[in-house]
């Protein structure tokens, strides 16, 4: 026992620091983002984090897999208390710690746990059939080729897999404790690994420990395994969905924020003395977006806690009629783009080689013009996203760079900023004329 303690606390140690060393980054890399306050409101805040992240408030609105999500969502925050429990065996030497001080509610608790890990089981069958067998649409949009298609199904057969070894686990530790081995305390069967125990009972005491000691330890480092790779995957919004939506927007929904250097000097055109209250803007400013360190930290979280769910997509109005646009490849860019930069770069020494990207940009070499100019500006994508992610914000960004800096929007466009410029409106008309049409009808 002392040999397992020792092995166990040097496997965990490893798991920690790697779980660190990526959290870390990633951190480092979402601070190479603009600055954005969101620290008001924080009773609001904590509200929408309640309601959206804990609560799930935005997955019902499609009901069948709201409810398959909430087996799984469920099934991984109360199981926790099951890999707590083998945390502290791990550590201390002992087995089933809770059931020493827990009595009669330590079955009960189990007894749910397994019903959870079967429920986790059929959720994510029914998932992958979803996925791979009716191919729904919005899993086989172009940018979920490859790497993203493969990325969901290990996630979903790693959980299969480890549900699997918990059941198996306690129907081998049942049999243990029939045969009255040493170190089974009798807590009795339990409400889905008695029907698994049958299927071991040929096996010795020697077999019985053997299988039941590999499920443990396949059931923990399958726990620290999720836990290092789910900051590489789509899976990582489980733990950004809470301060993703506590950052949140709590700006309506179609509102358009300002860039202060424009407002700076339309303020500067009616008022020359305020002119001088603006902060000279730094050499290197740029009029929106070109690249995702012109973004926002907060516009960075947001790619990395999007889910890949592809409701965005789904919902976009641009998508539906096939043009190029999917809110969600937006995300899924900027996410690889700042993992890009963040790659070829240290505050000491940043590397500028091609090779590490210093000759790309999220503008031209991963989003396009064609995909930013097909947005209405609907909003669609942002009231569908479960975890408040806000593609829209990157998009006006980049069209501001696009509209700004480059003059790279449509004739058309460019006629009607000249006519709002000029006569504050889209049409080439005296603004004193503008009440004329109501003359007509009074008339």
């Amino acid at each position: 026992m002392i040999l397992q303690q020792i092995l166990f606390v040097i496997v965990t140690a490893i798991a920690g620091y790697f779980f660190y060393k990526r959290i870390a980054k990633i951190t480092s890399n979402i601070k190479l983002g603009r600055p954005e306050d969101r620290t008001d409101n924080p009773s609001e805040r904590f509200k929408n984090m309640v309601l959206i992240a804990f609560g799930q408030k935005k997955m019902f609105q499609r009901i069948v897999p709201a409810i398959l999500h909430l087996f799984v969502y469920i099934g991984f925050l109360l199981i926790n208390i099951e890999v707590l429990e083998i945390f502290i065996d791990g550590i201390t030497g002992q087995h089933r710690a809770f059931s020493h001080f827990l009595g009669p509610v330590y079955k009960v608790a189990i007894n749910f746990f397994e019903l959870l890990a079967v429920g986790v089981i059929v959720s994510c069958a029914v998932f992958l059939v979803r996925r791979d067998l009716l191919k729904l649409n919005r899993f086989w949009k172009k940018e979920m080729e490859g790497w993203p298609h493969l990325d969901a199904n290990i996630i979903l057969y790693v959980e299969i897999i480890l549900m699997c070894a918990l059941l198996i686990m306690n129907a081998a530790d049942y049999n243990l404790q029939e045969l009255g081995a040493h170190h089974y305390p009798q807590v009795g069967k339990f409400a889905v690994s008695q029907f698994i125990a049958p299927l071991l009972s040929g096996i010795g005491e020697g077999g019985l420990i053997f299988i039941e000691r590999l499920m443990w330890w396949l059931h923990w480092i399958g726990i620290l395994a999720f836990l290092n790779y789910v900051p590489y995957s789509k899976h990582f919004h489980i733990m950004m969905a809470f301060p993703n939506t506590y950052f949140g927007s709590l700006e309506p929904k179609g509102e358009m924020r300002d860039m202060p250097a424009v407002a700076n000097e339309v303020k500067a055109m009616f008022d020359p003395n305020a002119a001088g209250d603006a902060e000279p803007l730094p050499e290197d400013f740029r009029f929106g977006a070109k690249d995702a360190t012109d973004l926002s930290w907060k516009n960075l979280m947001d790619a990395y806690a999007c889910t890949e769910c592809g409701r965005c997509t789904d919902m976009c109005p641009a998508n539906q009629t096939g043009k190029l646009l999917s809110p969600r490849k937006i995300m899924m860019d900027t996410r690889d783009r700042i993992e890009e930069i963040g790659g070829a770069k240290t505050i000491e020494q940043p590397d500028n080689s091609p090779e590490k990207g210093a000759d790309k940009t999220l503008y031209g070499d991963y989003i396009t013009k064609e995909e930013l100019m097909a947005c209405t500006t609907c909003q669609a994508c942002v009231q569908a996203c479960p975890v408040n992610i806000d593609p829209l914000d990157i998009i006006l960004q980049m069209r501001r760079y696009v509209a700004m800096e480059e003059s790279g929007t449509p004739a058309e466009w460019n006629a009607m900023f000249t006519s709002l410029e000029n006569n504050m409106a889209p049409w080439q008309f005296n603004p004193a004329d503008r009440l004329k049409w109501a003359e007509e009808i009074e008339g």
